[in-house]
């Protein structure tokens, strides 16, 4: 295959990046009125519409949804039936991403003015969260932990994890991460429910976890009544390349994120032309020994790109524009470029750094805003998984002082019984 290639110094360059990374969603009237419908026949008819949802799309075979809840007892079979290697694995990357969130966890505070006036933040955690786990076209019990974790770290109460097709390395994720209730349950179906409780299934306050369109669409309808993490697009990589890094090695890095889907984006930027040239000849080189190389190429055919820049600088300056989802700095000193760089879910600093570890077991969330909201938008942590609650105790000196403030401001707005609301404790 033969990738895209472009260059800063083209006619027409600025036209061609912005065709290149603008996202959009094919069919998405059709899923939202699939959605829609799911929903309010999720909110009507509760479990009866779950089971038949579940039946029609997941393939189950049960009486209620009460029977899609997996046992306890399952979990704990299933990380025990792991060969030591694979449970060894995912307890160690558990480990590092529990010590790394642990550092985000926010505590209440609070301060006391000369009059005796109190001011504060309580922070509390959500009491209930739901984790959406696909089960279409791989298993990813890493999303299990990069999910649950935070959420417990947080205090939430209760984890209620949904995936449609768990095997045994989800289900093993899930114990070692303190998952509550896992039920077997996916689609449109399964967010309803979360959103709105049936009788089997416990109303959350939050939902988070990747999904297929038709999940991304149910969150996105749902959010008001609950909150979710984010809308995800596709999976994307940008490379910022000196032209040391083995070509091999940067290939690879592109195909870690062209492989998820046909719709992901992996794009190298280098100022090197003889560097991209080595990169592409690797592409072809490597790309027969994928086992997912028809999607690979697919990616890399519809949304791939190799760009040469003019500098490292000017690669910066792109990649702010664009605002990956992940931003490899493969080059000598990439912490010289860090003050250049605003906009990146993630940012991998040196030839080492391996997308693919952050995907699993650096420790830092893979859980990334896509499709440019990385402009405005964080990874998923901690604070996701907390509240915050103004603290306001103010006192009989505080009142008078503070009084005559809100009084005229008040005032000034027309709104007479917030003035006198105020004047009365004075």
């Amino acid at each position: 295959m033969k990738m895209r290639r472009l260059s800063t110094r083209a006619a027409g360059f600025e036209a061609k990046l912005a065709a290149l990374t603008r996202y959009e969603a094919a069919g998405d009237a059709a899923v939202e009125r699939v959605v829609r419908g799911i929903i309010a026949d999720v909110r009507k008819r509760g479990d009866a519409a779950v089971l038949a949802y579940a039946r029609r799309f997941d393939r189950v075979k049960v009486s209620s949804v009460a029977k899609l809840e997996v046992p306890r007892s399952k979990l704990k079979a299933a990380l025990k039936g792991l060969p030591k290697k694979d449970a060894a694995s995912l307890r160690a990357a558990a480990a590092r991403i529990r010590r790394f969130h642990e550092r985000q966890l926010s505590r209440s505070w609070k301060y006391s003015e000369a009059d005796g006036t109190l001011l504060g933040q309580l922070v509390t955690p959500l009491e209930r969260v739901g984790l959406y786990v696909p089960g279409g076209k791989a298993a990813y019990p890493s999303s299990v932990l990069m999910n649950a974790i935070p959420a417990k770290v947080a205090g939430v109460r209760e984890v209620v994890m949904v995936s449609p097709n768990p095997d045994p390395l989800v289900l093993a994720a899930a114990a070692i991460a303190g998952v509550d209730r896992v039920l077997v349950l996916g689609g449109a179906q399964a967010v309803a429910a979360l959103a709105y409780g049936t009788r089997a299934v416990p109303r959350v306050d939050k939902i988070v976890g990747p999904g297929n369109a038709y999940v991304a669409e149910a969150k996105r309808q749902v959010f008001g009544k609950v909150g979710i993490d984010m809308i995800a697009g596709p999976s994307e990589i940008l490379v910022i390349g000196d032209g040391k890094t083995p070509a091999a090695w940067v290939a690879m890095d592109l195909f870690s994120q062209a492989e998820h889907d046909e719709q992901a984006q992996a794009i190298l930027l280098s100022p090197s032309a003889s560097y991209l040239n080595d990169v592409e000849n690797e592409i072809k080189r490597l790309l027969v020994e994928m086992p997912r190389r028809k999607i690979i190429a697919a990616s890399l055919g519809a949304r791939g790109a190799l760009i040469h820049t003019r500098s490292l600088a000017e690669a910066c300056e792109i990649s702010n524009r664009i605002a990956p989802e992940h931003l490899e700095l493969s080059v000598a000193n990439p912490r010289a470029l860090l003050p250049k760089l605003r906009h990146a879910g993630a940012i991998f600093l040196g030839r080492w750094s391996s997308e693919a570890i952050g995907d699993y077991c650096a420790g830092p969330n893979h859980v990334l805003p896509t499709s440019g909201t990385a402009r405005f938008s964080s990874p998923l942590g901690v604070y996701d998984f907390q509240k915050r609650s103004s603290l306001i105790g103010v006192s009989r000196q505080g009142a008078r002082r503070l009084g005559r403030l809100a009084s005229t401001l008040a005032r000034g707005e027309g709104l007479f019984a917030h003035a006198k609301s105020a004047e009365y404790r004075r």
